[in-house]
């Protein structure tokens, strides 16, 4: 009886060895270096974005890292997109929110269809516009630059939205906010706040998902994935805490749930590397 429990116990150990474990599956497109967000489809397909300064499209990506279909956004702007999300019946959300000086007066969500659904190279999107409610002023003080955002996810018709620090000195705080996954001009409400990190690579938000029975949520930094579970309703940051080290730091910039226990996570270029998509193992 002692060795069957020794043996079960060595497989248990060998089941989980790889949890937290960060694993390369492949390089990205060199025209994908600044890929800030990334959405899989129900058909499991993998669609990407830029950042600022780089082109109104969005980009499935094949399993070898390679562009295989490009959409123009014809009616969209890419002041700072940086998220993608999707909702349940497969709309895209384009959060161009990024905001690293603070002083941005145009925050915009674009939606579009179904991406795997469109024939044509390019497609027209609704638009969502909105500002932070508790923002007074375009640029606050250094020590109130908290009105970045990387990282948003879609839930029960609203979005939730991650903000970045880009305090001086640095805090290491997030605020939610949640506005209407509709077309219209919000006023995006604080909802809670949480303290990640005393420095920017633990503390900074760079991405956000929610799992596909919306039990998990996970925030994404440069080293750091931070699970939250056992929650009620929207009060993410009052559940259960798991923090996993990725032992990688790179500049991490999207994050996303192909599974319930399966997370990919992508990278921005450096001057030495191409970006790259990984997977990461979750308990």
């Amino acid at each position: 009886m002692k060795q069957l429990f020794t043996f079960l116990g060595f497989l248990i150990l060998i089941s989980c060895s790889n949890y937290g474990q960060l694993t390369t599956l492949t390089k990205l497109s060199k025209k994908l270096k600044e890929n800030s967000g990334l959405a899989i489809t129900k058909s499991e397909n993998l669609w990407f974005i830029e950042d600022s300064g780089n082109k109104n499209n969005i980009y499935k990506v094949a399993n070898d890292g390679d562009i295989k279909t490009s959409i123009e956004i014809t009616n969209a702007q890419n002041v700072d997109w940086e998220e993608l999300t999707s909702d349940n019946k497969g709309n895209i959300y384009i959060g161009d929110f990024g905001n690293n000086a603070n002083k941005r007066d145009n925050l915009a969500i674009y939606i579009i269809s179904n991406p795997d659904d469109i024939k044509s190279d390019k497609t027209k999107a609704q638009k969502i516009t909105f500002h932070y409610e508790d923002q007074q002023d375009f640029p606050p003080k250094k020590d109130e630059l908290f009105y970045d955002c990387e990282a948003f996810f879609y839930l029960n018709n609203n979005l939730y939205l991650f903000t970045k620090d880009r305090s001086h000195p640095y805090q290491g705080m997030c605020n939610m906010y949640r506005i209407p996954a509709q077309p219209g001009d919000y006023e995006a409400k604080l909802i809670d706040s949480y303290h990640f990190g005393d420095t920017y690579t633990i503390g900074s938000i760079t991405a956000a998902d929610i799992s596909p029975d919306k039990s998990t949520i996970a925030l994404l930094t440069h080293k750091h994935v931070y699970l939250f579970s056992n929650y009620s309703g929207n009060n993410f940051f009052s559940g259960k805490l798991t923090t996993i080290n990725m032992n990688n730091n790179s500049q991490k910039e999207s994050i996303a749930f192909k599974d319930q226990h399966t997370l990919l996570i992508s990278d921005e270029a450096s001057k030495k590397k191409h970006p790259k998509l990984y997977e990461l193992k979750i308990p």
